[in-house]
């Protein structure tokens, strides 16, 4: 099947429920700003961005290999495995859950945030990073067993409604304080119960598993090696942007740290039509590899770079023109961020034409090798907000993240081509245009 018509299938319906979700987000971000101010909306991306962080962590990477473990162990028929695959990984949700009640006050008064908004709101924000923490493992879980619905749109659509009705729920109440507190509670609470709805369907889900493979022991050292070097990739990759707000939350006013949040926002929104490219051709290029197809594998991941970049060139010009007319349902004020927004959206561009490295040394069982990437990334990020946000501002803060995201991307390009002898940029697909012409002549 075509990569259009994969788009069109089953995929285009979750990037619709993606970018449906994503604009609900967007709206309460607005709605937020508008009635309660930019210092609000600002509190509120430091405590969402702190929820993802620590959600992420929560389930020790078992989350990110869940959907390759739970497709192995129904494939072989193997239940028993599975399920305690999945014990594993909801115990050390609910682990995590109890050290955070116990230890988390402490730990913010050790780091004298005793007083911030983390602290004031400590139990909401708890348990949002619990439901959050389930949702990821629900998901991947439920992708591996063949429901991609049941395991997307708990993230990308229920929780941006339940968002939406605890915004609406806070603003009845009388001060912008006091609506805060309470939008947090209700989100809190909505989204437990949309993660233990969606952990029902995991469970009706094990008897799609046959129970055929003779009883063994739980693999879990196995587990482990696949999981511990995705903590830290997952960590610094998919959350990028909520550890640069939580750096910059002490260089930036709340005004300032605000219009970045949106603008970080707009920017993952975008990303996900990129990701979807991948996500789409992804099967394609385990299959080859898992052929030893090298001249399909190529082929295959150098189509897929073509095609992400192109959407990222387009959506880079989109966000050009419409970037500032966006700001604008913030208030007049979040208009500093179109330049920002757009210097950001040129780092989605330089990411599709190093290709999916990441991706691709865990195909070849070396996930650890992307670990001086990360770390190249996360430093420089570091030294730019230090040099150039103190002069620059949001610019600078756009530029530090540029450069870093450019930074990462190279690197990971060049520990591919050394460590698996893979080139994966896009350089690939021409280099393979430009074979073929000539094997043709």
């Amino acid at each position: 099947m075509s990569l259009a018509r994969r788009l069109a299938s089953q995929s285009s319906l979750i990037f619709g429920a993606r970018l449906g979700g994503a604009g609900l987000v967007f709206l309460v971000q607005a709605l937020i700003a508008r009635f309660w101010g930019a210092d609000l909306l600002g509190e509120y991306l430091i405590v969402n961005a702190t929820v993802n962080l620590v959600a992420v962590v929560m389930p020790l990477g078992f989350q990110t290999v869940g959907t390759y473990f739970a497709a192995e162990y129904r494939a072989r028929g193997d239940r028993r495995q599975f399920t305690a695959f999945l014990m594993r990984c909801y115990g050390h949700v609910l682990a995590a859950l109890v050290i955070l009640l116990i230890g988390a006050p402490f730990l913010l008064g050790l780091i004298g945030q005793g007083n911030s908004v983390l602290a004031e709101h400590l139990v909401p924000v708890v348990l949002l990073a619990f439901a959050t923490a389930i949702v990821y493992v629900n998901s991947a879980l439920l992708v591996g067993l063949k429901r991609p619905f049941a395991g997307f749109f708990a993230d990308t659509l229920f929780r941006p409604l339940v968002l939406i009705a605890a915004f609406f729920a806070g603003l009845g109440l009388v001060g912008p304080t006091a609506g805060f507190s309470l939008m947090l509670w209700a989100v809190a609470i909505g989204y437990v119960a949309v993660s233990l709805v969606q952990f029902v369907f995991v469970v009706t889900s094990l008897s799609r598993i046959d129970d055929r493979v003779a009883v063994r022991p739980a693999e879990h050292s196995r587990w482990w090696r696949f999981a511990a070097p995705w903590v830290l990739i997952s960590l610094a990759s998919d959350f990028f942007f909520d550890i640069d707000l939580l750096l910059l939350s002490h260089s930036l006013s709340r005004e300032e740290l605000a219009i970045f949040g949106v603008c970080t926002r707009v920017f993952s929104l975008v990303s996900f039509g990129v990701a979807a490219v991948y996500a789409v051709t992804l099967p394609d290029i385990f299959e080859s590899e898992a052929n030893a197809d090298r001249p399909a594998f190529h082929r295959k991941i150098g189509e897929a770079n073509v095609v992400a970049t192109v959407i990222a060139l387009a959506l880079f010009a989109a966000v050009a023109v419409a970037g500032p007319f966006a700001l604008m349902l913030f208030g007049p004020g979040f208009t500093a961020g179109a330049l920002p927004l757009a210097i950001l959206c040129l780092a989605l561009v330089v990411r599709s034409m190093m290709g999916p490295a990441s991706m691709v040394l865990s195909i070849h069982d070396r996930p650890w090798a992307s670990l001086p990437a990360v770390a190249l990334g996360l430093g420089a990020l570091c030294v730019g907000n230090a040099v150039l946000v103190p002069s620059m501002g949001l610019i600078g803060a756009a530029l530090a993240a540029l450069a870093a995201i450019s930074l990462w991307s190279f690197g990971l390009w060049l520990i591919a081509l050394r460590t698996a002898e893979l080139d994966v940029s896009i350089l690939q697909w021409f280099r393979t245009r430009r074979a073929t012409a000539v094997a043709a002549e």
